[in-house]
């Protein structure tokens, strides 16, 4: 059973200013470190990525890999795996929490990675914090930029 890892920061602005970053994934290359290429394959009704072709290079990590994606409007976003290369699971999710009045947003990034090679769980944990962390800041960086 893999077990998942997850990290929260805030940010100072809106959950609404936060998701519209998260859900740009053309922009992800930008910010996020180890996306170094995103392409959206479809979209929902509401506009919003619903499968994405990543291409990623997270150190013990290097996959291409396709996600699907689940909406709750401003307040989550989750994602599952739909074929990769190297994983086997790559799940996730960003909960956002207003605060302050929704003037700054509590984002938890929660994630859980399974290789289909062998990878001790320590360097798999590692490399599982290491994207979330960069993640975190990656996009507390982009949102506070465009404020």
């Amino acid at each position: 059973m893999a077990e998942h890892t997850r990290s929260s920061i805030t940010i100072d602005a809106a959950p609404a200013d936060v998701m519209g970053v998260i859900a740009d994934f053309a922009r992800y290359p930008e910010w996020t470190g180890e996306v170094k290429e995103a392409e959206i394959l479809s979209a929902g009704g509401d506009g919003r990525a619903e499968q994405v072709r990543l291409l990623l290079d997270a150190g013990a990590i290097k996959d291409d890999h396709t996600l699907a994606y689940t909406w709750a409007g401003d307040n989550e976003v989750r994602w599952t795996l739909v074929k990769s290369q190297m994983l086997r699971t790559l799940d996730g999710a960003y909960i956002l929490v207003p605060l302050e009045d929704g003037k700054r947003t509590e984002v938890t990034y929660q994630l859980t990675v399974d290789v289909k090679i062998p990878m001790l769980g320590m360097i798999k944990r590692k490399a599982e914090k290491v994207i979330i962390d960069r993640a975190l800041a990656g996009l507390k960086k982009r949102v506070e930029s465009q404020g």
